[in-house]
């Protein structure tokens, strides 16, 4: 596969290429998951409510460590293409060798520590054994996620977004297939109920990791110089890039703890109205994930080639078209609220609750976006450190004090939950945009005001 050179031409096409099919990718990421939140509500909202803590734990212990590793590859991938220098079929090899030792240890680690944290976050009853239950199996998919995640870098760190496309499109068809198949059986094949999801989450991601693997393999960045063996300092190099980006989706599913933590004192209801509020927004999010996205290895790449004047043009075109996709967005999540709540539930508590959440939601969808549009910046200029400064203030500090006020202190019950995640995201986009200008000054010659001069790349 030829790479696409992001160093010049049209950077809004560049988007377009990139983005779009990296959205689309994660609309049918998102059916996939709306798809088990649907089956799930056929077996109950216990179940619903399961589906919504296991999911906060499963990503704490994989998913962070893969979207850390792809980021990796984005960044150092890109860095190198852009730069010329020949390394990024080494990098990359060694990205995948992270990711199988990463997984590994993930595994091991969540055996034991998956039923702690979701006790942290539930009462006992049946929604906690239903969570404690699913990740059992999800535990074996681990892999899985994790390597298509890296391999997934690598490609998007050539301009490749379209074999993501491909394998999610697959995935959900598969779920979608897989899912009522092994929970409810077929014929003399008896189904296995609410375990029944998860293995069909296994199976389908087992087939999308091995398809963008693939790809990456032969894609023309791993053309050469792959070595699999682990190689310390460019393993250090890695792991530097990485684990900031995934202790930073760890601190943000964190700020999911703390979240559910409140809520449980709100009952199960309350509970699954915010697992089944967080598909909706996603769904809502999309376009600004494949925008933002986008801009990691179109920065990535100009970074590495010197072309700092391309490096903020593609930000600041990222930041007016991310804002005004989010604002169509808000208007959206403020009409259809309560129908999108109703197809996965007819429990009125639950989508009362849920309303609730996507209304102030639908305020704050363009601070998102800004705020996406700075982390893929960051993790361009290779310093995703700052990105889990940003994170700890808001997603760990800013979330539980802001809404510790509003419950306790202004009495706002579960409205004071959403309230505060509003004020943590806010400020949080103040501060980083204050990093953010100060780091571009020195790297770049400035973000959004131009620096007599700049430290070279």
């Amino acid at each position: 596969m030829a790479r696409r050179d992001l160093t010049t031409g049209s950077i809004p096409h560049h988007f377009r290429a990139l983005a779009v099919p990296a959205a689309v990718g994660m609309v049918f990421t998102t059916l996939y998951n709306v798809v088990d939140v649907y089956y799930a509500g056929m077996l109950g909202t216990e179940a619903q409510a399961g589906l919504a803590i296991s999911f906060t734990v499963f990503f704490i212990l994989f998913v962070a460590i893969g979207v850390g590793l792809s980021s990796a590859m984005g960044a150092l991938v890109g860095h190198a293409l852009g730069k010329r220098s020949g390394q990024e079929g080494l990098i990359a090899a060694q990205g995948i060798t992270f990711g199988l030792g990463a997984s590994a240890l993930g595994m091991a680690i969540g055996w034991f520590a998956a039923p702690w944290l979701i006790a942290l976050v539930s009462e006992p009853g049946a929604y906690r054994d239903a969570a404690n239950q699913y990740l059992r199996v999800l535990m074996f998919g681990a892999p899985a996620f994790v390597i298509a995640y890296g391999a997934n870098g690598i490609l998007t760190a050539q301009g490749d977004t379209k074999s993501m496309l491909y394998a999610n499109i697959a995935a959900f068809f598969a779920n979608l297939v897989l899912n009522p198949l092994f929970m409810f059986g077929l014929g003399p094949l008896e189904g296995i109920g609410f375990d029944g999801i998860a293995l069909s989450t296994v199976v389908s991601q087992t087939g999308v990791m091995s398809y963008v693997l693939w790809r990456a393999l032969r894609s023309e960045a791993m053309a050469h110089h792959r070595r699999f063996a682990p190689e310390m300092a460019m393993m250090r190099q890695i792991v530097g890039q990485a684990l900031p980006a995934s202790f930073a989706m760890v601190v943000m599913m964190m700020a999911g703890f703390v979240i559910q933590f409140y809520l449980k004192g709100f009952g199960g209801e309350a509970v699954a109205a915010y697992g089944i509020a967080l598909r909706i927004e996603q769904l809502i999010l999309l376009p600004a994930f494949g925008l933002t996205g986008a801009l990691l290895p179109i920065a990535a790449q100009n970074y590495g080639a010197g072309h700092h004047d391309r490096v903020r043009a593609a930000t600041m075109f990222c930041f007016k078209a991310g804002v005004a996709l989010m604002l169509t967005g808000s208007c959206v999540l403020w009409l259809a609220a309560g129908p999108a709540m109703a197809i996965f539930t007819n429990d009125e508590r639950v989508i009362e609750i849920g309303k609730s959440y996507l209304y102030i939601d639908g305020l704050i969808l363009p601070v998102y976006v800004t705020l996406f549009a700075i982390t893929s910046l960051l993790q361009a200029l290779r310093k995703p450190i700052y990105t889990l400064w940003i994170g700890i203030y808001r997603q760990g500090i800013g979330v539980a004090l802001f809404s510790w006020i509003y419950v306790h202190v202004f009495d706002l019950g579960y409205l004071g939950i959403w309230i505060g995640i509003a004020t943590a995201v806010t400020t949080g986009l103040m501060l980083s945009l204050a990093l953010t200008e100060r780091l571009a000054r020195e790297l770049i010659g400035g973000l959004f005001s131009r620096a007599p001069a700049a430290r070279a790349a």
